[in-house]
């Protein structure tokens, strides 16, 4: 399976990126980046960091809602995911990252 990293610019004109899966879901969003090589730096660190489960921080967040991060080897949060009603939901977007975002493609998109 391949996703997509799209990039685009945030209202504060700085880059981010979401990778969506195969299906259209976005299933991870990163920071704001100043510069487009930090954004592409930020995906090649996905990509790379996906494959290892070690590199999840599964996170129980308020009202009863469970999230990931996706962290690099320095331990810094490459990408974030939405909120799910479930640990088994959360469980499986991270499923879906570690199946999408190694071969996932990059485009630019307005928005």
């Amino acid at each position: 399976m391949s996703g997509t990293f799209e990039i685009y610019n945030d209202k504060a004109g700085e880059f981010r990126f979401r990778l969506k899966a195969s299906n259209g879901q976005a299933i991870l969003a990163s920071e704001g980046y100043k510069d487009k090589s930090g954004c592409l730096n930020g995906i090649e660190s996905v990509k790379k960091n996906a494959p290892d489960d070690a590199r999840y921080e599964r996170k129980a967040s308020g009202a009863d809602k469970f999230m990931f991060n996706l962290k690099a080897g320095n331990h810094q949060v490459v990408g974030t995911s939405q909120s799910y009603a479930s640990e088994a939901s959360r469980d499986k977007g991270i499923d879906s990252v570690k199946n999408h975002a190694p071969d996932a493609k990059v485009v630019e998109v307005g928005n």
